[in-house]
């Protein structure tokens, strides 16, 4: 028999003792040796250091010592600066509204001291000597420094043993650490980092060049396999490095995102930095790359949370779009073309109609926007016809015979005149039906020609879709199903982006919705399965990137029935037309499902192979 729990006892309510309401602060801002030492980073960034030196032990669990050379704290002020809620960085709601420095909520300091021994020595310019402070005792004394100060955080956790029992390993809290230590170091390289470890010198970054300390902290294998960025849209600018698509990584550890200099996870940011990748990305891979946005203070709210890690757009849509783009316009331009010259008009895949010579060859109108998808399936096959085949065809006289070779003389594309260098150089084999091999400067180039045919064709039909919706099929019998009341809302709400991926729900009853047109292409799926995933896209994301990314799988599953099959056996003159067409497409380096579309084996790996020079 389960016995009755009596009411617990009516209690007063009462004001929290200080040093209680310290430690409830403490587990709000430290909750690991890293977070001690991106406080005090922060501290010593705002006062203006040139040099910041971390000296950890046992992880940061025994000692955190953070060293500056900034301005200094007053002796007056020292004892004021260990105070909750005592800053000199904001003093109004108007500064709240407008941070412009790393720290501001003024808890730091006296968080961590509630949980540690902590110690903190000062001297400004004007002083004679620096002064010591005991944060446990009170104790102030003189004592020798130069000009800045220094932190110190022993035992960290002492009061509260419960709370160390959940750290990790000395070694895993060293790596946050250290990791804290590096993402500052990638937002200030006017500044210099040291990072000590039980007396050892771990890492080092001398201030420079915002490209150096990319290389130093990342590797120089990170500025060879990344894009730069800068890009401007209204009030917000973007800057920094995307990573290419070979050089995604299984985890997503290596995306640095900083707005105003601060380091941030913000969903916004990360899910247009995903959805520009989107097209470009193989599987679960996760792209690379270290962003800085610039924006107005007061449109962004950083006292979000404690830790200072999350913040709010006024405007998120701005953010997304300005970021999503500026990513977009650095991986939109295929590798091949930017390391070599421009590529040269050569053969086209297709007979098209004039174009403006500045229009990009994968924005010619090559093919007419057909209604039917069956019909522009079959259109994007003319792509692998030959202009002079077909004058040939239209003439009636067989292909490959003597009158040929009168009517249509081979196109001149398997030299190279002397002010040309084509960057996936010229055909000069197919292998297995399935590759091309081409000759370049640095050596030899080797071509998936499906996977590169998939990425032309589609980007040709992204480019014609653009001003069009996708045609729906209506129901004979419209789909009804039991909708929640977010899926209701949503139904309602988004009518305009639902029509736009031909889709045409409606509420039936107040809890049910009735699907009464799906996308042509999908009318034999499931309507209901269709519109629970699109509604649930909807009420998770913006409208407009949700319509994108659908109409794209819908071409990207066209484009690969579209493009030229393995195993098809091809002329010099299409291998070389297909590579000055990889020249001029955007994304290129990529096939629609994120595999690489070409290889480069330089000829000291192609030397390598052979032992030659050995």
């Amino acid at each position: 028999m389960n016995a009755v729990l009596s009411p617990a006892p009516r209690r007063p309510i009462r004001e929290l003792p200080d040093e209680l309401v310290s430690q409830i602060a403490a587990g709000e801002v430290v909750e690991r040796p890293a977070s001690v030492v991106r406080e005090l980073v922060d501290n010593a960034l705002d006062a203006g250091a040139a040099q910041v030196t971390v000296r950890l032990l046992a992880g940061g669990v025994r000692l955190i010592s953070v060293e500056d050379d900034g301005g200094g704290i007053e002796r007056e002020q020292l004892p004021l600066a260990l105070k909750r809620h005592a800053t000199s960085k904001i003093g109004s709601l108007a500064d709240l509204e407008s941070v412009a420095t790393m720290g501001f909520r003024g808890e730091a300091l006296a968080a961590i001291a509630s949980v540690s021994e902590l110690h903190l020595l000062s001297r400004t310019a004007g002083q004679a000597s620096a002064f010591l402070l005991d944060a446990s005792s009170g104790e102030l004394r003189p004592a020798a420094r130069a000009t800045g100060t220094t932190v110190e955080v022993k035992e960290l956790f002492f009061s509260t043993p419960a709370r160390r029992k959940f750290l990790k390993t000395d070694a895993t809290e060293f790596a946050h650490c250290l990791e804290a230590v590096r993402r500052h170091a990638l937002a200030r390289p006017d500044v210099g980092f040291t990072v000590w470890h039980e007396g050892r010198l771990v890492e080092q970054w001398r201030a420079g060049t915002r490209e150096q300390r990319l290389a130093d902290v990342l590797g120089e294998d990170f500025l060879g396999d990344s894009l730069a960025i800068d890009f401007t849209a209204g009030p917000l600018r973007v800057r920094g490095r995307a990573g290419v698509p070979d050089a995604a990584r299984s985890r997503a550890d290596w995306q640095f995102a900083y707005v105003n200099g601060r380091y941030v996870r913000d969903k916004v940011i990360a899910h247009a930095a995903r959805s520009a990748y989107e097209d470009l990305l193989h599987g679960q891979r996760q792209p690379v790359y270290a962003l800085h946005l610039e924006i107005d203070p007061a449109r962004v709210d950083v006292n979000v949370h404690p830790t200072k890690i999350e913040v709010r757009f006024r405007d998120g849509r701005e953010v997304h779009q300005a970021v999503r783009h500026a990513l977009e316009a650095a991986l939109s331009a295929p590798r091949a073309a930017a390391a070599g010259q421009a590529a040269q008009p050569a053969l086209e895949l297709a007979a098209t109609p004039a174009a403006p010579a500045t229009m990009p060859a994968w924005r010619q109108p090559s093919i007419p926007f057909a209604a039917q998808v069956g019909e522009r399936v079959a259109d994007v096959g003319v792509l692998w016809q030959r202009p002079a085949e077909a004058e040939v065809r239209e003439a009636g006289v067989p292909f490959g015979s003597p009158e040929h070779a009168e009517i249509a003389a081979p196109a001149e594309t398997s030299e190279a005149g002397p002010a040309q260098e084509w960057p996936l150089g010229r055909a000069v084999a197919q292998l297995h039906g399935i590759y091309i091999l081409a000759e370049n400067a640095q050596g030899l180039v080797l071509v998936d020609m499906h996977a590169a045919h998939e990425r032309i064709v589609y980007e040709r039909l992204k480019a014609q879709m653009d001003a069009q919706a996708i045609r729906s099929q209506p129901l004979l019998i419209p789909a009804t199903f039991a909708a929640t009341p977010a899926e209701v809302a949503t139904a309602e709400a988004c009518q305009d982006a639902l029509e736009a991926l031909g889709l045409q729900v409606s509420p039936f009853t107040p809890r049910t919705l009735a699907v009464r047109a799906v996308p042509a292409t999908l009318a034999q799926g499931d309507p209901v399965e269709l519109a629970r995933s699109v509604l649930a896209e909807l009420g998770q994301h913006d409208a407009s990137s949700v319509v994108q990314r659908a109409r794209n799988e819908l071409l990207a599953t066209m484009a690969c029935h579209g493009a030229v099959r393995a195993h098809r056996k091809l002329t010099l003159e299409e291998m070389n037309a297909l590579l000055r067409q990889m020249e001029a497409t955007e994304r290129s380096d990529q096939c629609n499902h994120g595999r690489p579309t070409w290889r480069q084996l330089s000829l000291r790996e192609l030397d390598g192979l052979f032992l030659r020079g050995r």
